[in-house]
């Protein structure tokens, strides 16, 4: 064998050798990791779930939903409601509305003992007669402001005065600025009406607040027993810090049936909040009276 053919085979001997390796490394089995301990027990973490709910409490003459928002879990219950008056007072309706935004945001701010209840709108027959709207909606949605003067969307779809449905002092009619309203066939006979004396029933508030417009005045109710000590004190509260007027007593005209005094007649505080305009929710002002509301009831 010449030294040329030994060098040839001993060059293709290296390479084969090196080949060999190579091929026996890249084979070789991965890496064994330990799997990770597992624990014996393991913390399972139940999802955080908001206190807040939405019900249907009743429905309107024509067939529409009535609503009643909850926040909180307290022992304490507190009732807000807009919208009695449908469209002619549908201002009352976006503040319950801003309200209901506000807590879903800011639940920490009702204290610990207190369970809040809003009515948005009791009387959505109205707003639709008043505005074609139905649901929520926003100020720019009202095209007119005829409401205002004709009184169109103050009543239900029964052409009832809510306001004048319930049982205190209840007649077949009432008043309502000189004029004669029906207040329905009997006490609870309009289906809104019956909704909310259910939902009172069921959830037994300690004091209640109806948004109306506009008389910039927060007042009283009484039915056959006077004007009980604690809404006496409820009145002063919203309205100091709300810097609305204190009426103790309304007396502007006859009124027969309302809402406010047949709770007072069943041992309830109630007032109700007249907003100082019908286009504006007067945010700030209501804001900080709702929020002394929920300071006195704290415990």
């Amino acid at each position: 064998m010449t030294n040329t053919t030994k060098i040839i085979v001993g060059t293709l001997s290296l390479l084969l050798a090196i080949g060999i390796v190579y091929f026996v490394l890249q084979n070789q089995p991965d890496e064994i990791v330990p799997a990770p301990e597992i624990p014996d027990t393991v913390e399972i973490v139940a999802p955080i779930t908001p206190t807040s709910t939405v019900q249907i409490i009743g429905g309107s003459v024509q067939g529409r939903d009535i609503q009643a928002y909850t926040f909180g879990t307290g022992t304490t219950s507190l009732l807000f409601v807009g919208g009695v008056h449908g469209g002619y007072e549908w201002n009352s309706i976006l503040l319950a509305y801003a309200f209901i935004d506000y807590f879903n945001e800011n639940e920490d701010e009702i204290p610990a003992n207190v369970t809040l209840h809003i009515i948005p709108n009791l009387n959505p027959d109205g707003l639709f007669t008043a505005t074609g709207l139905t649901g929520r909606f926003v100020a720019t949605d009202i095209s007119s402001n005829e409401m205002h003067t004709t009184g169109v969307g103050r009543f239900n779809a029964n052409n009832v005065d809510l306001n004048r449905n319930f049982d205190c002092k209840w007649a077949p009619e009432s008043s309502w600025r000189g004029q004669t309203v029906s207040a329905g066939t009997a006490a609870f006979s309009e289906p809104e009406a019956a909704a909310l004396r259910d939902y009172v029933a069921s959830t037994n508030p300690k004091a209640a607040i109806f948004w109306h417009s506009q008389a910039n005045n927060v007042y009283a109710s009484e039915c056959e027993d006077g004007v009980l000590p604690d809404t006496l004190k409820l009145m002063n509260v919203y309205a100091l810090a709300g810097n609305y007027g204190a009426v103790p007593v309304f007396d502007a005209y006859p009124i027969t049936g309302d809402v406010e005094g047949w709770l007072a007649s069943i041992g309830i505080p109630a007032v109700t909040v007249e907003l100082e305009t019908r286009t504006s929710i007067e945010w700030p002002r209501n804001l900080a009276g709702v929020n002394a509301v929920l300071s006195t009831y704290a415990q």
